[in-house]
């Protein structure tokens, strides 16, 4: 088959990008298959030779999942821990008694940057919300002043902090620094999340108010799992304890567990300054500050502080490991056909022409990496799709581009991209409108909005820093 040159590649890319939307959103046809089924046709219409395309498409759903797939499991492995031990509860708990009643937003959003560092946003949303649900019957305060903080936070984190596995995933696609990138992630994303959050929270909870009776809501007011019966008679502030038998662990554990990973991450990319390079030391530095190192060291440390400690026995914490793991199958599948999806993009020369394309019309890069993962997030609905699809195609264009730009901060402009306007599509819309009892129109007013804010404050931020580093 003839190879295809110039803007007709072009063309072909953004009708399989139109093709991606329409199976997706139009005719609900699974993201991977679609990703593969775009892909290979991508491969066959760019006149890419036959014996070439899956091999393209293999090895780039190979190079991200053999990342991506270690850090989600692993990152899934430490929320599940700290879920069944009760640590969760106990961050949540003690920062209400430290911020009190009247800040309670605020403990809510700093609960979830916590919280939300090593998982995915849904497992971090499912981890979070009986707590939300509590805290807002024991304050009396509105779920959205309580959620939407939450929310914010989990989504912040989820698109702008490693070691967050869509975060990390763009920092190995752009070659960035992870310390740096954790450093310039907390300067955008707190004060970003601190505006779409609690402040954001404050003002539309006067506008917008929730049906008294939340059918979810019931479920977790109370004890959780095997105590749900005795919790339906409580009368006033709801137990602290998921298990009276088992003694949460403390608030200095919890938090040591579940920031080791970032620390271990911090320390192995500052190690030439620690200790002089290429000695014992900072190797060493820099094998325990491998992502994939510093989660499967604080994996094994919370099955001794989240589990032995708990009194869980060997059997069950493996039985924590087994569980959690498969819910995550799907999303980790279509991570990495976005991958593959990229893959055929380079290897088909199309990205090649979008460097072209891009480098002709002096767009920024950071702008252009805002832009593409936007439009993807807007298609498929995924931030982590939008992520790891739009990383295949800007990766090159800041490589080649005139303009040069710090990857850390492309890190940061494609994650606010990948953030812009949850709608209909995106699995996290609808889990947010059914937990929260919302209508859709109150979920497009509160939740879209939102992520909306997050988007475009995090690129305006980007901006500023990249103005002053």
């Amino acid at each position: 088959m003839e190879a295809v040159h110039g803007s007709m590649l072009l063309v072909y890319a953004a009708i399989a990008i139109a093709l991606l939307i329409l199976l997706i959103t139009r005719y609900k046809v699974y993201p991977f298959l679609v990703l593969i089924i775009v892909s290979l046709l991508l491969g066959l219409v760019s006149g890419m030779p036959i014996g070439t395309i899956v091999k393209s498409f293999e090895t780039g759903n190979g190079n991200t999942l053999g990342h991506i797939a270690i850090v989600v499991g692993l990152g899934t492995m430490l929320g599940k821990m700290m879920a069944e031990s009760g640590g969760a509860e106990r961050i949540a708990t003690t920062l209400i008694d430290r911020f009190g009643e009247k800040h309670i937003h605020w403990a809510m959003m700093v609960v979830a940057i916590i919280v939300g560092l090593p998982v995915f946003f849904e497992v971090g949303f499912v981890l979070l919300i009986p707590i939300a649900f509590n805290v807002a019957k024991r304050t009396n305060k509105s779920l959205l002043l309580v959620g939407l903080p939450m929310v914010a936070g989990l989504s912040v984190v989820h698109g702008l902090i490693p070691p967050h596995p869509a975060a990390m995933l763009a920092v190995q696609q752009y070659h960035a620094d992870i310390g740096k990138t954790i450093a310039y992630g907390l300067i955008v994303g707190i004060p970003t999340a601190i505006v779409a959050g609690p402040l954001f929270a404050l003002l539309i909870s006067r506008y917008i108010k929730l049906p008294k009776d939340n059918a979810l809501a019931s479920q977790f007011l109370g004890s959780g799992g095997a105590n749900t019966a005795n919790a339906a008679d409580g009368v006033g502030s709801a137990p602290q304890q998921v298990t009276p038998k088992r003694e949460m662990p403390s608030f200095g554990i919890t938090l040591f567990t579940i920031l080791l990973p970032v620390i271990l991450m911090l320390l192995g990319s500052w190690a030439d300054l620690v200790l002089p390079p290429k000695t014992l030391g900072n190797d060493l530095l820099r094998f325990v500050g491998n992502s994939d190192v510093a989660l499967l060291i604080a994996v094994l440390v919370s099955f001794w502080t989240f589990g032995a400690k708990r009194g869980f026995n060997r059997e069950q914490i493996q039985k924590f490991c087994g569980e959690c793991l498969a819910p995550i199958a799907g999303i980790t599948l279509i991570v990495g056909a976005g991958g593959g999806f990229g893959r055929v993009l380079m290897d088909s020369g199309i990205s090649k022409e979008i460097v072209n394309a891009a480098t002709s019309a002096h767009l920024s890069p950071l702008l252009f990496g805002w832009l593409v993962a936007a439009l993807i997030r807007l298609a498929t609905g995924s931030a982590t799709v939008a992520m790891t699809t739009a990383c295949g195609i800007v990766a090159p264009i800041a490589a080649a581009g005139a303009i040069q730009v710090q990857p850390e901060l492309l890190v940061l402009a494609t994650g606010s991209g990948s953030l812009i306007f949850s709608h209909v599509n995106d699995g996290g819309f609808w889990l947010i409108k059914e937990y929260f009892g919302m209508t859709v129109g109150q979920t497009f007013k509160t939740w879209s909005l939102l992520e909306t804010i997050i988007s475009l404050m995090g690129l305006g931020l980007t901006f500023a820093l990249a103005a002053v580093v």
